[in-house]
């Protein structure tokens, strides 16, 4: 199915075909619910809390009907919004709203009464780093708190820390290092690593990979997050795993096509991500001489290259509202045609953070995480090196030794791939 057909099946059912052979799906009416807490920075209309524990309550659609098997028994609301939801939601759902983070995680018992803790400090007001202009989330603190309410009562459950853990390196290190000393279940990350692909395809685990690239249209440093984890869920499946980044450079204007000429990125790999996404490659090279567009070259410890290719023009005709527009194109060693997909989040009522929960539960029920946190803390180093190349060191680039991350991928997989989510079905 490419971009247009999916669009078309979208249109004509109002949504999306749940996974195939899903492990939890038909399973809602009979299990037991799980009570999990949260700790959020806001809570409005379309905020990551509302697409997240809006499921929880409301269910997969967020208009009644089945939904996950957990249920929200406490919150912490860091900043209530003008258009705050969490106040009239508790009076609904009869979740607690509690003062503190402890308070959320142990209920102000001396003991853990809940199955796991989900951290969501994405939106709201904070400030902006000075010099790489990234949104100062709580989300070290809101870690730190949680673990200390668990260590005061010696009693721990899993984690999980929506989208990048941190707006600095060390803040991501000390939380992975931290959840490791106290053997805590730990996930995090973006929802595009299980979100719809079209074509649903997947790099064989083992291949042997030369390059890699990821497009999209926005330099934001929420946008590049999401961009990396399209990218990396995908090349962490090459052959021996992932090893880590050795380097990385931003690139504008002339420097671009100077990196072409070197080799050090692919056009075949940029119009293959391209097509999926019913983008325009017509006038390439105009679309790439613009102001805005930023390539950032990665280099990887084993000797794969890959590219973060942003450009504003990087859009298909009529994106889903609040959709990411991105797109993953490999180079494989025994076979010359790019694999492609785009990495599709439909819009309203975003259910690709349903299949995002999907992970979550089963990690509260098995004790396991689905998918290595290292994952997320190394897109979450890499965004950060990205974002000081291109803003304080002119596109300088940056060595990254304490990127030498290694780790294994793990079978779970994305929404329509054809053997479903995970190992489980």
């Amino acid at each position: 199915m490419n971009r247009r057909q999916a669009s078309q099946a979208l249109v004509a059912t109002g949504t999306l075909s749940l996974p195939q052979g899903d492990w939890l799906v038909g399973r809602e009416a009979t299990r037991e619910k799980l009570p999990v807490a949260a700790a959020i920075s806001v809570y409005h209309r379309f905020s990551h809390a509302d697409v997240i524990l809006g499921k929880l309550l409301e269910g997969w659609l967020q208009k009644g009907g089945p939904g996950p098997g957990l249920e929200l028994v406490s919150v912490y609301v860091d900043q209530f919004h003008e258009n705050d939801l969490a106040r009239a939601l508790s009076r609904k759902y009869g979740f607690r709203i509690a003062r503190t983070i402890d308070e959320a995680v142990t209920l102000g018992q001396d003991h853990v009464p809940v199955a796991g803790v989900l951290s969501i400090a994405e939106h709201g007001r904070y400030p902006v780093t000075a010099d790489t202009k990234q949104q100062q989330y709580p989300r070290r603190r809101f870690f730190d708190e949680i673990v200390a309410a668990m260590q005061r009562v010696k009693q721990y459950v899993p984690i999980f820390n929506d989208k990048h853990l941190g707006y600095r390196w060390g803040d991501a290190a000390h939380m992975v290092k931290t959840a490791r000393k106290l053997q805590i279940p730990l996930m995090a990350g973006s929802s595009l690593p299980v979100t719809w692909r079209y074509p649903a395809v997947e790099l064989p685990a083992g291949e042997e990979v030369k390059d890699a690239l990821v497009v999209g249209h926005s330099t934001s440093e929420s946008y590049l997050f999401h961009a990396l984890e399209a990218l990396q869920c995908t090349v962490e499946r090459r052959r021996g795993g992932e090893t880590g980044i050795k380097a990385v450079r931003a690139l504008k204007g002339a420097e671009i096509f100077a990196a072409e000429k070197r080799g050090e990125w692919s056009r075949d790999l940029l119009k293959a991500a391209l097509r999926t996404l019913d983008a325009s490659t017509a006038g390439l090279d105009g679309q790439i001489d613009q102001d805005s567009t930023v390539f950032f070259l990665i280099e990887y410890a084993d000797g794969m290259t890959a590219t973060a290719a942003m450009m504003q023009s990087a859009v298909g005709p009529m994106p889903p509202l609040y959709s990411c527009q991105l797109a993953v194109a490999v180079r494989r060693a025994a076979v010359p045609e790019p694999l492609a997909c785009w990495m599709k989040t439909p819009g309203i009522p975003f259910r690709h953070f349903g299949q995002l929960l999907r992970g979550i539960e089963v990690m509260l029920r098995t004790g396991k995480a689905v998918y290595p946190v290292e994952r997320t803390l190394l897109t979450t180093g890499l965004l950060d090196r990205m974002l000081q190349s291109l803003h304080v060191q002119q596109g300088s680039r940056l060595e990254t030794p304490e990127l030498a991350i290694r780790y294994h991928s793990t079978d779970w997989g994305f929404a329509n791939r054809k053997k479903g989510l995970g190992a489980q079905d």
